[in-house]
């Protein structure tokens, strides 16, 4: 069953945001989460709790939310924003971008002893691009909104040439639901995507890629066990699962090890700030 859960749907073909999305499109992200991503993937902060455009990696904070140069050159963006959700408790607002790329299924806040409540809302998307939680896949459409359950094992996929853009906004307290305003009624179903089961046959070929596993190949090899999981009905952790056990059979201890490290700092344990090395 989908724990993350549409809260609403907003006129979003009110907003002329097509130049807008242009500035994203062309704004220079600086890797901080290259770790968990494959593909081209990016986040860009409208505003935080310095203002700072360097302020880039998430946490979360005390004090008012302060725009930054990006979030400034995006007042369309930001008026949405404020019109539809309450801003007292608003920590960050980002967009995700991401085309042709998939980010490895993860946990969020696990840095953190108290996770905060997350957003999104796709401003530019395709049937190309989908979401996933646990053993499920579904696709959210432009201007929906959705409450990601980020700490279930999740993750996101576009195979489109054309970049979704996505608004993320991260508010303090899980616990306290989002009150969004002059939002529409939703006209169509949730949409979950059926997937086939795993064949033995391209499993058992999936694994024995493992045989060319190098530490210099490992980390782009990853990609292909976390696409499988958008393809097939299977588990996010199931992509883990995998690649442990493709990596098994290089023969070679230390990169068991590694695909075991990846895991735990994907979905079990990391400390704040703590980069995971390749």
């Amino acid at each position: 069953m989908l724990k993350s859960e549409r809260l609403a749907v907003l006129p979003i073909d009110s907003y002329d945001l097509d130049s807008e999305l242009s500035i994203v499109d062309s704004h220079e992200y600086g890797g901080e989460y290259d770790t968990f991503t494959f593909g081209s993937w990016s986040s860009h902060v409208l505003a935080n709790g310095t203002g700072a455009d360097s302020d880039t990696a998430f946490r979360p904070h005390e004090g008012s939310l302060a725009l930054t140069e990006l979030g400034k050159q995006l007042p369309g963006i930001m008026s949405m924003v404020a019109k539809h959700f309450p801003l007292d408790r608003l920590q960050w607002v980002r967009i995700f971008s991401l085309r042709d790329g998939i980010i490895a299924p993860h946990v969020d806040f696990l840095e953190w002893a108290k996770p905060g409540t997350r957003v999104q809302i796709p401003l530019r998307t395709s049937e190309e691009s989908l979401h996933s939680e646990n053993e499920n896949v579904y696709h959210i459409r432009r201007g929906e909104v959705w409450k990601i359950h980020s700490t279930d094992p999740h993750s996101a996929r576009s195979t489109s040439k054309a970049a979704r853009l996505s608004v993320c906004l991260d508010f303090s307290d899980a616990e306290e639901p989002i009150e969004i305003r002059g939002d529409i009624p939703a006209t169509e179903p949730v949409r979950i995507i059926e997937r086939p089961e795993v064949g033995a046959a391209e499993l058992e070929e999936l694994l024995d890629t493992g045989k060319d596993f190098t530490p210099e190949t490992m980390r782009s090899a990853f990609r292909r066990f976390a696409e499988l999981h958008f393809e097939r009905r299977a588990h996010a952790t199931a992509a883990f699962d995998w690649y442990v056990a493709a990596a098994r059979r290089s023969g070679d201890e230390d990169l068991v090890a590694k695909a075991q490290a990846f895991r735990t700092y994907c979905i079990e344990k990391r400390g704040d700030g703590e980069a995971f090395v390749w």
